[in-house]
C-alpha cells in the first residue's frame, strides 16, 4: 500500500504499463521445456554425427537381413506327401526342381554399388535368345539360359566363380528358406472373391447388385474423389509371394530335388526363388560350392 502511495505521489503509471527493462524485480514469465531441444536438421554446427543418407550408410543398416551367400533357381513340380516314420505324421510337400543352375555374373560394390550374384537356370535355343544378352553369355562362357535372376549377398565373399553349378546340395535338410513365386493369376474379379466383401443384402431393398462393392467414395469431405489403394474389383493374382520359414525337408543330389514343408505360391512348373531365411539364424553350411558337395555326401537320409 505504501509503494502504490509512492508511486501515485511521483505520478509514475503502473507497474504492467511500465517497460519491463525499467523495472529491476520484474518477474520473469515463460514456459520452461522438460524435453531436450531438438537437433538442428541443418549442418550449422560442429561436432555433427554422421550422415545417414548416404549408400554406405544404407548398405550398413540392411546388413544384418542380407544372405550371407547367394539363393538358388528351381521349378515347381507339384505336391506330395511325407509321412514320419518316428510319429506316423503325414505332411504335405511341394517338390522342387533345379535345372542347371549356373553363376552368369557378379555386381560389385565398386561398379554397381552393391554385391550381388545373378543366376541362371535351365537352357534356351541361341536363335530365341536376343543379341544382347546373347552377348551377356557368351562373354561370361555360360550357355544361354531361360531364367536370369540377381541375389543380392553381404559383401564380396558370397561372390561365387562364373560358371560354378549349384545343385540340390546347396541346401541342408531341416534348414528354412524363403520361397517366392508369382502367384496363380485368376483374371478379373470381384470384390467379394478378391478382398473377401460380405456383399449386400440378400433380400429387402436390393436388386440385382448383391455381389457389388457399393459405395467407392464420398461425395464431400473427402474431396469427392476414390482414395488410392482403394479396394475394388480388378485383377486377381499374378503377383510375386513370398513364402518365409519353409522347412527343406529332403534332399536328393541326384535328381536335384528339394523338398520343402507345406505349400508355396504359384501353379506347377512355374520358377521358384529359394534363399536362405532372414528371420531365422543363418544356416551352419559351406558358403563355398567347392566345399558344399562332400558336405551334401555326408547328408544320410533318414530311415
Amino acid at each position: 500500500m505504501a509503494s502504490k502511495a509512492c508511486q501515485s505521489s511521483l505520478g509514475l503509471p503502473p507497474p504492467f504499463l511500465v517497460p519491463r527493462l525499467f523495472l529491476r524485480d520484474a518477474p520473469k514469465r515463460g514456459i520452461k521445456s522438460i524435453s531436450k531441444p531438438r537437433p538442428n536438421r541443418f549442418n550449422r554446427s560442429t561436432n555433427l554425427p554422421l550422415l545417414e543418407s548416404t549408400t554406405a550408410a544404407a548398405l550398413e543398416r540392411k546388413r544384418f537381413t542380407t544372405p550371407l551367400r547367394t539363393g538358388a533357381l528351381g521349378i515347381k513340380k507339384g505336391m506330395t506327401a511325407m509321412y514320419d516314420p518316428a510319429t506316423g505324421h503325414r505332411s504335405p510337400c511341394t517338390v522342387i526342381q533345379m535345372d542347371r543352375v549356373q553363376v552368369v555374373a557378379h555386381k560389385t560394390r565398386q561398379r554397381n554399388g552393391y554385391f550381388a550374384v545373378q543366376v541362371g537356370s535351365g537352357w534356351k535355343h541361341p536363335s530365341n535368345v536376343t543379341r544382347p544378352l546373347l552377348g551377356h553369355f557368351a562373354e561370361h562362357k555360360v550357355s544361354p539360359k531361360r531364367h536370369l535372376v540377381e541375389f543380392k549377398v553381404q559383401d564380396e565373399s558370397g561372390l561365387h566363380g562364373i560358371g560354378e553349378m549349384i545343385g540340390a546340395s546347396w541346401f541342408q535338410e531341416g534348414q528354412f528358406v524363403d520361397a517366392r513365386a508369382n502367384s496363380r493369376g485368376m483374371g478379373f474379379a470381384g470384390g467379394m472373391k478378391r478382398h473377401g466383401f460380405h456383399g449386400q443384402p440378400a433380400s429387402h431393398g436390393v436388386s440385382l447388385t448383391h455381389r457389388s462393392m457399393g459405395s467407392a467414395g464420398q461425395s464431400q469431405g473427402g474431396g469427392s474423389r476414390v482414395y488410392p489403394g482403394k479396394k475394388m474389383a480388378g485383377r486377381m493374382g499374378g503377383h510375386q509371394v513370398t513364402t518365409q520359414n519353409v522347412k527343406v525337408v529332403k534332399i536328393d543330389s541326384e535328381k536335384g530335388l528339394v523338398v520343402l514343408h507345406g505349400s508355396i505360391a504359384g501353379p506347377d512348373n512355374c520358377l521358384v526363388k529359394l534363399s536362405d531365411a532372414i528371420k531365422k539364424p543363418w544356416p551352419t553350411i559351406p558358403t563355398n560350392l567347392l566345399e558344399a558337395q562332400p558336405a551334401a555326401d555326408s547328408i544320410t537320409t533318414p530311415a
